[in-house]
């Protein structure tokens, strides 16, 4: 590029406009990375933001007129100035001045994503059956501009993310700039990239950087450019890829292709983050899945030493006789270690035994046993030392013992002791559930397959309801319970939710230990593309309450949620069937579990720093302080105090406030209302045990930092 700089030098001196035109457009070249991933940014991105306030000065689109089911005008316009309920508009300078006089009503929001917005959010109901339990979240929004919300409430303290993107098969499965990506189109992958780096690197702020764990599933169309992706985003994490059967009949496209059964899950880990084992293996396709842990078998490990430390040079106090009884091949007695240099043939026998000596090496060498003498005594003398028979061929015999993680679970009641054998061993197995295995990286599991435990268990919970393509809702349980079965208050966000599966994956993992796990749900109300135009030839367009009734969230997400909560369809029917595997209950119980039902706002700073849309911000506030008990919609007097948080708005009545903060057990964060730093740090310090936000400050200084991307 060196030459490139030195002809960008010499062009400024002859026309600077020309010189700084080309230095933008060589910018984005110089930031290419030689190896890996190389693709186009895109940006800016831009999303249509229906039923959304206009004000002076907003990006705009104008719709096409009620019943025509064109693209329509695709040019951005700026709003000037607003007359009622009309709006003055213009074009940028960029695309040649023109301006218009339109309705309010036949324009529509635009956000681009290098925009700063102002996030709030609008109430949109709840249910209530978990009495003291944190609630589940589902907000209806942008996912790139709730992320970006998401960063004032949860940043670093999200525990999970699960997330199933759109797998970019051509099949208008998924916008771009609010069009739908075509299979023909040649940016196609470019544009999924760009799509998917602005969101990672947002949820980014939000994992938990010392332990957390990202998961992200996707099919063959872009597997290897995701796994790429998520190296360059999170250079410091460890991956790795799970392949899962999801559709044991199979699909293809053509005659000539293999039937696809598969699809991919990555595993990005952080911190010290661990996989915590669980009774299957994943790889469990010759036995139903509700045959869960029906294997209590107890390994034994041999007790000769194998490998590159397996000499006897290593350790000699490992290398000694075991006697066994010639006639009931138990254990007659153990020798003493020997020398390095002793020859173990000159070693007495008792009379009546066999002397058995570490195996040789390949090498001809002598090897070692897995313990000292003495260990090996306090082994026979609790059972945990098992006799092989004579082998005349080898001229020895065998042993096995139980290892020192297996002696801790024996003694914590995890492995139970029935008895001994002839030979004095334990007789030992595994308790009822107790058994963990090493997970494989290939999972077969029936209870994942897709169509049987997705689409249709979905028209369980919503009759009559369409959703392409759901993921088995065990499926999603299991992959979580590895890394959030430990942690039972974990917070978990899925910002790709449609149809609402990993909230009810939560509150199963919850049900199974009394969990209080709450999950963050995020996704838009986008109306399926086959729907969309019979509802435009209709004369809707986006906003129209009955356009939005057919949207993901509010015909998908939010009542498969109410439904899994209270056990009743949309209809108030009770729902017929039983969940299976892992615990097994008819679906009409329900859990007792809550949820609160939001939808993103977009708010003006200048409104916020005034206080005058406490409204939109209070639910932001009870979300950071972990969703719990009553929310603080307004404030009557100059405080208000609920269970896990409290607000001060008049600082002259902060030694009330503290009074009444000093009397509750589980707050978390006081928030004060000031414009003065200096009040507000002498309030803080009266607060010690409780992390203090200033309003609106850290908002705004939050939303500052955010977009550009």
């Amino acid at each position: 590029m060196s030459r490139l700089s030195d002809l960008l030098r010499a062009a400024s001196q002859l026309d600077p406009q020309l010189a700084k035109d080309l230095e933008e457009e060589i910018q984005p070249l110089q930031k290419r990375l030689p190896f890996g991933l190389n693709f186009e940014r895109h940006a800016p991105e831009a999303v249509e933001l229906a039923g959304h306030k206009i004000r002076k000065g907003s990006k705009v689109r104008v719709l096409p007129r009620r019943g025509d089911t064109s693209r329509g005008d695709r040019r951005l316009w700026r709003v000037t100035s607003l007359d009622g309920a009309e709006a003055h508009i213009t074009t940028p300078a960029g695309d040649g001045l023109e301006t218009a006089h339109v309705a309010l009503d036949d324009l529509i929001l635009v956000a681009e994503f290098r925009d700063r917005i102002y996030p709030g959010l609008r109430a949109d109901g709840v249910v209530e059956n978990g009495k003291g339990k944190p609630f589940h979240t589902v907000i209806n929004g942008e996912n790139f501009h709730v992320l970006e919300q998401l960063t004032f409430t949860h940043e670093g303290a999200v525990d999970a993310i699960y997330i199933d993107p759109p797998y970019n098969t051509g099949a208008r499965d998924w916008k771009y700039n609010n069009d739908y990506v075509e299979g023909d189109d040649l940016y196609r992958h470019s544009k999924w990239l760009a799509f998917m780096q602005r969101r990672l690197e947002m949820a980014k702020r939000l994992l938990n950087p010392d332990d957390s764990v990202l998961i992200v599933t996707i099919d063959e169309k872009e597997f290897l450019r995701l796994g790429l992706l998520l190296e360059q985003t999170f250079p410091n994490a460890r991956i790795q890829m799970v392949s899962t059967q999801i559709n044991p009949q199979g699909t293809s496209s053509g005659t000539a292709e293999f039937s696809r059964v598969n699809e991919y899950i990555f595993f990005v880990v952080f911190g010290d983050a661990e996989l915590t084992k669980w009774s299957r293996s994943m790889i469990d396709n010759d036995k139903e899945a509700s045959d869960v842990s029906m294997d209590r078998t107890v390994r034994w490990a041999d007790f000769a030493r194998y490998g590159a430390n397996a000499s006897r040079l290593k350790s000699p106090g490992a290398f000694f006789p075991i006697f066994v009884d010639v006639e009931t091949e138990t254990v007659h007695s153990v020798g003493d270690a020997v020398g390095w240099d002793v020859d173990p043939t000159t070693v007495p026998t008792p009379v009546g035994t066999r002397a058995v000596w570490p195996p040789k090496r390949p090498d001809g060498s002598d090897g070692r046993w897995r313990t000292v003498a003495e260990s090996c005594r306090e082994l026979i003398a609790k059972g945990y030392l098992k006799v092989g028979p004579y082998n005349a061929r080898a001229g020895r015999h065998s042993f096995a013992y139980l290892q020192g993680g297996t002696v801790e679970s024996i003694e914590s009641g995890e492995i139970e002791i029935l008895g001994r054998d002839a030979k004095g061993s334990v007789i030992v197995q595994y308790s009822s559930g107790a058994k963990r295995a090493t997970p494989k990286t290939m999972w077969t599991l029936p209870s994942h397959d897709a169509s049987r435990w997705g689409a249709n268990l979905l028209q369980q919970l919503l009759p009559g309801r369409r959703f392409p393509f759901p993921k088995s809702l065990f499926a999603v349980e299991d992959a979580l319970r590895f890394y959030v079965k430990s942690k039972p208050e974990a917070v978990i966000v899925d910002f790709f939710a449609g149809s609402g599966t990993t909230a009810h994956a939560v509150m199963r993992l919850n049900k199974q230990d009394n969990g209080r796990r709450q999950c963050i749900s995020v996704t838009n109300n986008e109306v399926a593309a086959d729907e969309q135009a019979s509802l435009r030839r209709g004369g809707l367009r986006p906003g129209d309450a009955e356009w939005e009734r057919h949207g993901i969230c509010e015909q998908i997400t939010k009542p498969r949620i109410r439904a899994a909560i209270t056990g009743r369809t949309p209809d108030n029917e009770l729902i017929k069937g039983d969940y299976k595997f892992v615990d097994e209950f008819p679906m009409a119980e329900g859990f007792q579990e809550n949820a609160a039902f939001f939808t993103l706002t977009y708010e003006s700073p200048f409104m916020v720093s005034t206080d005058r849309a406490f409204a939109a911000i209070a639910p932001m506030l009870w979300l950071r302080a972990g969703a719990r008990g009553e929310r603080i919609d307004s404030i009557e007097g100059g405080w208000a105090v609920a269970e896990s948080y409290g607000i001060l708005r008049d600082l002259d009545q902060t030694a009330e406030f503290i009074e009444a903060l000093n009397g509750r057990e589980g707050l978390r964060i006081a928030y004060v209302v000031t414009d003065d730093e200096g009040r507000y740090q002498q309030v803080a310090s009266e607060l010690k045990r409780i992390e203090t936000v200033r309003l609106y400050e850290d908002y705004l200084r939050n939303c500052e930092s955010t977009g550009d991307f």
